[in-house]
């Protein structure tokens, strides 16, 4: 049985409806480029797709030479600066697919072009930068069995080392797919644009990524915007945090009264269907397409697994969480079968692609917060659900880890502008804050109502990011979203 759960998005707030291609007066072309029109959310704009040949492992003189691959749009400012490199976050996102989803990020690609080219980069290993094949193990969680968070481990561990070898045999150097090797990554990007400098745009894993770069190549860096920063030693979250987490939630559900009503108290709901099921799991047999049934002894690690990736955002699954929770308590399935009805749990092999394996493996985490981190989530609501498979699969990989040194705290005095959702369920207030510590130019401003993909949230955080990329001191320090109703329709 292999978990799909859930991703949820922000619902773009700024639409573009005009149809007309963008252009500029006699553009630079790079090596490697050609010219396309790029067309989303019914915009039209002149684009260049273009790429890179990196080593896959700079450490090995024969390493394999792998893609990294682009699109670029052209700067429309009269005294452009420097490239403008989104990273997606993750890690495993495609920054090609951020600018082509429909309704999310585009418009925010076209405003910052007034600063310099827009980068949307698929990093190693993603998107359409990805070359190797995902590999399908031969291990199952079994779907009708009760199993431990400790069976579940042991049969991840396995799945990894026989998807190690699966790749190794096909000529892939899992090594290679390190966060500093994505971080030289972006200096060969910045060669190959001619730039002295590039400015980092990036959001979640591509906030640790640019923390990195400030470490590595603080030289090549020309200023910074993240949110939802996830820090060098954050690949895993403090269970304990998850849990303050459910009480600025229960603060934001106590501002309405219908929500506080019906969830007086969201953590003891939590705590009491986690006891059911790990007292009886759910037995359920799930309509497949085909007319079959999957059957399915839900489970508390199951659920624990939606809830951690329902949570990042207020204004998307988190309502439903709340209906999930709240009909499971009162005995009734049928939130949770219109959800497992989608297949976001099947009785499919444990799977990996590599970059979203390896680069956690290889960012990993101290021992002291390792020992914390499994201290807290004995009694923490998720467990060690938020980050799965990690630190499950912690060291996994012999002599991937990236060590302590890595996970230091970055010091530098490169423009760093950090954008914090007060309701981010994934990175949150406090870590954020410890994550950029050693930043001495930081501008944090805290977007209050928002989660975790604030970029679109509100319009005037777009406004903030520009006043930024301008070299203006922002004055903002708070930015008000307004809180969607958190009671399902």
């Amino acid at each position: 049985m292999k978990f799909r759960y859930l991703v949820t998005i922000t619902t773009l707030l700024l639409s573009c409806t005009h149809s007309s291609i963008a252009s500029t007066t006699q553009p630079q072309v790079f090596a490697n480029e050609k010219s396309i029109v790029f067309e989303n959310d019914g915009q039209k704009v002149a684009a260049y797709e273009g790429s890179i040949q990196v080593p896959e492992n700079r450490s090995k003189p024969n390493s394999r030479i792998i893609p990294v691959k682009y699109i670029r749009f052209p700067a429309t400012g009269k005294q452009a600066g420097s490239p403008i490199i989104y990273l997606s976050g993750g890690p495993g996102g495609s920054g090609i697919q951020a600018a082509k989803h429909p309704n999310f990020r585009f418009p925010l690609f076209m405003a910052l072009r007034e600063f310099g080219d827009v980068i949307a980069l698929d990093q190693r290993g993603t998107g359409v930068s990805d070359i190797t094949p995902e590999c399908v193990s031969s291990h199952k969680l079994p779907a009708t069995k009760v199993f431990t968070d400790s069976e579940v481990e042991q049969l991840y561990k396995k799945a990894a080392k026989e998807c190690v070898e699966f790749w190794t045999q096909k000529g892939v150097d899992v090594w290679g797919y390190t966060t500093k090797e994505s971080v030289q990554d972006l200096n060969d990007l910045r060669q190959h644009f001619k730039a002295d400098k590039v400015t980092l745009w990036g959001i979640s894993y591509g906030s640790h990524l640019a923390l990195a770069s400030l470490k590595y190549i603080e030289q090549y860096i020309d200023k910074v915007v993240i949110a939802s920063a996830e820090g060098l030693d954050q690949t895993v979250k403090y269970p304990a945090r998850t849990d303050e987490y459910f009480d600025r939630l229960q603060q934001a559900i106590n501002q309405q009264p219908a929500a506080a009503k019906a969830y007086p108290d969201v953590k003891q709901l939590i705590r009491r269907v986690h006891a059911k099921l790990e007292k009886q799991p759910l037995a359920l047999s799930i309509p497949r397409e085909d007319g079959s049934e999957f059957k399915l002894l839900f489970q508390r690690s199951h659920l624990q697994g939606f809830a951690s990736a329902m949570i990042a955002d207020p204004d998307r699954a988190v309502p439903m969480l709340l209906s999930l929770y709240q009909t499971l308590d009162q005995g009734n399935t049928d939130v949770l079968m219109a959800i497992l009805k989608q297949g976001y749990i099947t009785d499919d092999p444990i799977s990996f692609r590599v970059m979203s394996f390896a680069m956690d493996i290889a960012s990993g985490i101290t021992e002291p917060r390792l020992k914390l981190v499994n201290e807290q989530a004995k009694t923490a609501l998720l467990g060690k659900a938020l980050n799965f498979p990690m630190p499950q699969l912690n060291k996994a990989v012999a002599g991937l880890d990236l060590g302590d040194d890595f996970r230091a705290l970055p010091q530098s005095k490169v423009p760093t502008l950090l954008l914090t959702g007060t309701l981010d369920g994934r990175t949150y207030i406090q870590s954020q804050k410890e994550a950029t510590a050693g930043l001495t130019n930081l501008t944090q401003v805290m977007v209050v109502n928002a989660g975790h993909n604030l970029f679109m949230s509100s319009p005037k955080v777009t406004e903030v990011i520009k006043d930024f990329l301008k070299g203006n001191k922002v004055s903002t320090k708070e930015i008000q979203v307004e809180l969607k109703p958190l009671l399902a329709n």
